[in-house]
């Protein structure tokens, strides 16, 4: 097996979207390279499927890290780039778009705009 860069594993952090085969989190890194992380349009609005499984990962995020920058790591750059560039952005002006270790930090106040129930106590799957 390539010799594959090392890459934090959140333990704990939820691995998907319950019923839906959509993950949060990623087992190994990818052989092929780190997939880089980008503002990607989004199509999900509010009360689309879509939309609820943003809404779940920013509320597994936000529940996990809180207000805190944090590190990539194993997290779902697919997902991520759905978030990226507006509810999570870069932690620091030296951040590298293919890197497992880059630093990111939720912008709460658009996060709160675009995805209010992800900051209650519970989500209802």
């Amino acid at each position: 097996m390539a010799n594959l860069p090392d890459m934090n594993k959140h333990r704990g952090f939820p691995s998907g979207m319950p019923g839906t085969g959509i993950q949060f989190t990623i087992r190994r890194a990818n052989p092929r390279g780190v997939t880089p992380l980008k503002a990607i349009p989004r199509r999900g609005r509010p009360g689309t499927a879509e939309h609820r499984i943003d809404a779940a990962f920013l509320h597994a995020l936000w529940h996990y890290f809180g207000a805190e920058p944090f590190e990539r790591g194993n997290l779902d750059a697919a997902r991520l780039c759905l978030l990226f560039g507006r509810e999570v952005v870069a932690a620091d002006k030296d951040f590298d778009p293919l890197s497992y270790e880059s630093l990111l930090v939720i912008d709460e106040r658009v996060a709160r705009q675009s995805f209010p129930e992800s900051f209650e106590a519970v989500f209802e799957v």
